[in-house]
């Protein structure tokens, strides 16, 4: 019995799926994993203290008090169930169990944004190897995938800003079908939104990207927008209710007032971290970016190809009117995708470690990019694609668990150690204390000496009896030798420590490429 396409890409699916949780159980741990734990904590008792007392001022004390706890509903089960075996099958400190057992919620929600791509791209061309061939690609894209085993940030935000743009495209298909808005799928729009915001409150710049579909709708079907609004209003006005009422529930901030949610729109497009990200050789500070910031990094993290498709639009616009519908799709989200970025640029928000703080529009350009190269043509598209497939699961392979740090080959002319970030959230911390561990076995270091390095290597060490764990900005004052100083490249941006010999560089090759990338160091003070 022949397998069908659909079957196959069920069972490729599972594969990855069973792949990536694996992977993702075996990543090492980012700097903001633990702020993420904290932040979840606080919230939890203040939302405790709240039911209680009708008090939380732990929570309105906190520094980092905007950060939605959205995702956390969908983690914390897992981590309840994941956290004590990982940590005793990884043989590591059980808050380093409960750290990395959100891994998989991580990877698990970023793999149910692809099933919800798939459909969108099924919408804008009922052609299913077209579509089939687009996930492959987002699935196995190195920089989005590394993020996916780890991120708990950026890649929930960017997941359910996906499941938000499935649902509105619904919508306004069932509109047109049938002359009437889907309540479902409103009020399941309304739900999505609301989870969006409680995930990072710039959130609400979804509003802007509903807003200009809706425009793009009227203007292409050439209906009355006033008649629209008129006729419709009742809907919108379940809409924003609905919304309104969930992103309070699922906030506990703004019980204290719900004007909370703008204060913090303008903390988090404004926060006061002025990080330096080096771009092309130059340190450029968060609070203080130019406008090519956004687009040089663009261009060395987004796939060849799907930069090539965006170049085509002059060239395939015409064939767009082929089908009204996909029209609305595609030409909305490329205003949404220009009119964010403009929108960053001319408020000047804050934005560091490359791309993380915009990386909810690379779905929609890959959208984009995808769709104008098929149009322009689908045997090029196909075959492009397909061999984009095999290379970035060869990438994969060659760079795990590093993929995150991954930039396309253009970059690869570059010094890439001397001109961009690479591993600045501290995934190589756990290979480099691995280091450690081989070299007490060794002999070379006894469990009372300190280890410089932050949480990370308490997460990794800690059950294998060492005592002593330091930040990296201890240093300075650090008098008593022998001790490990372990470093990422966030940490290189300050001087080596001192007096002290390198054992042990982690580092990476591309497939095609000599250049060594550096992502981290392990150096032993005697």
């Amino acid at each position: 019995m022949k397998l069908s396409l659909k079957k196959i890409s069920v069972l490729i699916s599972l594969l990855y799926l069973l792949t990536g949780v694996y992977l993702a159980v075996n990543s090492g741990i980012s700097h903001d994993e633990f702020h993420e734990q904290q932040n979840w904590n606080v919230n939890l008792e203040a939302i405790k203290s709240f039911l209680i007392s009708g008090e939380y001022n732990n929570l309105l004390n906190y520094k980092d008090k905007y950060h939605g706890i959205g995702f956390h509903f969908f983690s914390q089960p897992i981590q309840f169930l994941f956290s004590n075996v990982i940590a005793d099958n990884l043989n590591i400190s059980e808050y380093g169990g409960l750290l990395i057992s959100k891994h998989i919620a991580t990877f698990l929600i970023f793999f149910i944004s692809g099933l919800f791509l798939y459909k969108i791209l099924l919408i804008i061309k009922n052609d299913e190897l077209f579509a089939l061939t687009s996930i492959g690609i987002y699935f196995t894209y190195p920089y989005l995938f590394g993020h996916s085993l780890f991120n708990p940030k950026d890649i929930p935000f960017l997941s359910v800003w996906i499941i938000c743009t499935f649902y509105l495209i619904k919508i306004l298909q069932n509109l047109q079908i049938n002359k009437k808005i889907n309540l479902k799928l409103l009020i399941t729009l309304s739900f999505f939104t609301a989870f969006l915001v409680s995930i990072r409150t710039l959130g609400l710049i979804i509003f802007l990207q509903y807003l200009v579909f809706i425009i793009v709708y009227l203007e292409i079907k050439k209906l009355n927008t006033f008649q629209f609004i008129k006729t419709k209003f009742q809907y919108l006005l379940i809409f924003f209710v609905t919304a309104a009422v969930l992103i309070y529930l699922m906030n506990p901030i703004l019980w204290h007032n719900p004007l909370e949610l703008v204060k913090s729109v303008s903390w988090m497009g404004k926060y006061q971290q002025n990080v330096c990200t080096i771009t092309l050789g130059n340190c450029m500070k968060a609070l203080n970016l130019p406008a090519s910031y956004y687009f040089i990094w663009l261009f060395f993290k987004l796939p060849i190809l799907v930069i090539f498709g965006i170049f085509l639009f002059p060239f395939i616009e015409n064939k767009l009117d082929q089908n009204k519908f996909s029209k609305i799709i595609l030409i909305s989200v490329l205003i949404t995708i220009l009119s964010i970025l403009v929108l960053f640029i001319i408020l000047n928000i804050s934005l560091y470690d490359e791309l993380r703080h915009i990386m909810f529009l690379i779905p929609l350009i890959l959208i984009t990019g995808f769709s104008f190269l098929y149009l322009f043509n689908r045997k090029i598209f196909i075959v492009l694609g397909s061999l984009t497939i095999i290379f970035f699961t060869l990438e994969n392979i060659n760079i795990n668990p590093y993929q995150y740090t991954w930039m396309n080959s253009s970059a690869k002319i570059f010094d890439i150690n001397k001109n961009f970030e690479t591993d600045y959230w501290g995934i190589s911390n756990k290979n480099l204390s691995k280091k450690i561990e081989q070299d007490y076995v060794n002999k070379k270091f006894i469990k009372q000496n300190c280890i410089y390095g932050g949480q990370y290597a308490e997460v990794f060490l800690k059950k294998y009896g060492f005592k002593c764990f330091k930040s990296y900005s201890e240093l300075d004052g650090a008098k008593n030798r022998p001790y490990y100083v372990i470093k990422n490249v966030r940490n290189v941006k300050r001087s080596n420590p001192k007096d002290c010999s390198l054992i042990l560089n982690e580092k990476y090759n591309y497939i095609f490429s000599k250049q060594e990338i550096n992502l981290g160091s392990l150096w032993y003070c005697d």
